[in-house]
């Protein structure tokens, strides 16, 4: 299938205008790689940091927020990871309030489909999936890519990473696959995806990425000397419609790893960061809000499905590849600690919200 990658997305201009209207050069604010990419850490206890609140201002991240909720999905949402698909056995999820099934055929393909048999009724996500096709459990009709009157596969596409499928709503234009930003090579790179549910609805999720101001306040033990090199002005461009953030990464309590990131919008349910200069140029983290159904409460729910793709060119990266089975798990790890603050973020912005 096709990816679409909207105009504007790509980092191919080194210049950024800042929220107080400055331009700042990429190039300007680069160092020189070391062999080591570890610094030691400034010793500045939390409270002494410097407050980011009069930076964080609030129209500016909610005419952030309202430039992402035009961009076009495409009617793509991202179901699952792809490793959580797997060979001859269905994964089912409720998807914008209707239930789907997931599964793989002979060849590998990802399919999905409604998640109710059309014969009665029964949930397909526990079906057995026999020479490619789904086997109701409740009375052995089976179910393939073909589909049958009254129940028909829906577009889907996997990317690697992630598993998507395709709603055709009324208003959304679709197309032939999702957008997607930039990615390392998937020959270069490993990817882990962790999966966190809030109370919230997609908009809060996003809302919380389009803050990067408050990461070193809420997030101390994995960044530290966070500042905004530049924000988006409310009338910038598409091509200016991003934030860049210089950042360490806390190794430890003494060691942290500095580099450059970059905040885009793809499109109106995903922000994508971007490591643009410094150790792992390349990687990206895809940020993904995807609506369930309400909860037993009444309130809404939101899968936060979270794709981390690191990358190196340093020569030594071969040897993370080829333990990327023990690697997966820790990334996944380390992005739900991120998440467990900020889907609290996400859910006390829609309580305010929503009074």
């Amino acid at each position: 299938m096709e990816i679409h990658r909207p105009p504007g997305i790509l980092p191919s201009d080194p210049t950024y205008s800042s929220s107080h209207g400055e331009v700042v050069n990429l190039a300007d604010v680069r160092e020189r790689r070391s062999v080591n990419p570890l610094r030691r850490l400034r010793g500045v206890d939390w409270a002494d940091q410097h407050p980011t609140w009069a930076d964080a201002k609030p129209g500016l991240i909610r005419a952030a927020l309202h430039r992402a909720l035009e961009r076009s999905t495409g009617g793509w949402y991202v179901l699952a990871a792809s490793r959580e698909v797997r060979a001859g056995r269905a994964f089912g999820r409720v998807v914008a309030g209707r239930e789907l099934v997931a599964w793989r055929d002979e060849a590998g393909a990802l399919n999905v489909g409604p998640g109710a048999c059309p014969h009665l009724g029964a949930a397909l996500c526990g079906a057995p999936v026999h020479r490619g096709r789904l086997v109701c459990r409740w009375h052995g009709l089976a179910l393939g890519p073909d589909g049958r009157p009254g129940w028909r596969p829906l577009p889907a596409h996997d990317d690697g990473v992630l598993a998507w499928v395709r709603l055709d709503e009324p208003g959304i234009v679709p197309t032939a696959g999702p957008v997607l930003g930039p990615r390392p090579p998937a020959d270069r790179s490993v990817a882990a995806v962790a999966t966190v549910i809030g109370r919230c609805e997609p908009r809060d999720v996003i809302a919380n990425r389009l803050d990067p101001w408050h990461g070193a306040w809420f997030h101390p033990y994995s960044f530290t000397a966070l500042r905004v090199l530049s924000a988006p002005l409310p009338d910038c461009s598409p091509a200016e419609d991003r934030f860049l953030v210089e950042v360490t990464f806390t190794v430890g309590r003494r060691l942290g790893v500095p580099v450059h990131a970059e905040f885009t919008c793809p499109d109106a349910r995903t922000v994508t960061m971007r490591i643009v200069d410094g150790e792992g140029t390349g990687s990206a983290v895809e940020t993904h809000a995807t609506p369930l159904r309400p909860g037993p409460d009444g309130l809404p729910r939101t899968a936060v499905i979270e794709a981390v793709v690191a990358h190196s060119d340093r020569p030594g990266f071969v040897h993370a590849r080829r333990v990327a089975a023990a690697l997966r798990p820790l990334m996944g790890a380390a992005a739900r600690r991120l998440w467990r603050d900020d889907i609290a973020y996400a859910e006390r912005r829609y309580e305010l919200r929503s009074r």
